[in-house]
């Protein structure tokens, strides 16, 4: 598994908005610039993210993008799946379906199956709430 930036960016993004609460609707320009992120770019990133259903968008003068739920109601899991081809540890797994000829007589497969899952379970129990609050990890410094 290998998290582009696309991904980091994605996660930034939603982190952002979340930060903001008082601002249903946030220009990506303004987004772009506190983040350090081309303009051009972020519009790709939100473009997946608003299809993928976790932004609305509202158009014109005081147009942007904003979060549809609250921070507690997205996970890292989703917003990364949003934006990545893929989370699995290796190409032979996608989506949790295995697609390789070998498959049958692997004998690594379990290993990686079970790696995939663990990715995503880990990745869906963490919040965008949980980011930015850090409890999860102070306990453990």
């Amino acid at each position: 598994m290998n998290i582009t930036t696309k991904g980091r960016y994605a996660l930034r993004v939603m982190l952002d908005m979340a930060q903001r609460p008082e601002e249903k609707i946030i220009p990506l320009k303004a987004i772009a610039e506190r983040q350090g992120i081309s303009l051009k770019y972020l519009e790709l990133i939100v473009g997946s993210l608003r299809q993928g259903g976790l932004l609305e968008s509202a158009r014109g003068k005081d147009g942007g993008y904003g979060l549809r739920r609250s921070p507690e109601e997205y996970t890292v899991g989703e917003i990364l799946q949003c934006v990545e081809d893929s989370l699995a540890p290796v190409a032979c797994i996608k989506d949790g379906v295995v697609r390789c000829d070998q498959a049958e007589g692997c004998i690594t497969l379990p290993m990686w199956q079970e790696l995939d899952e663990l990715t995503n379970s880990y990745l869906s129990s963490i919040t965008l709430a949980d980011l930015l609050s850090g409890e999860k990890w102070r306990a453990r410094s």
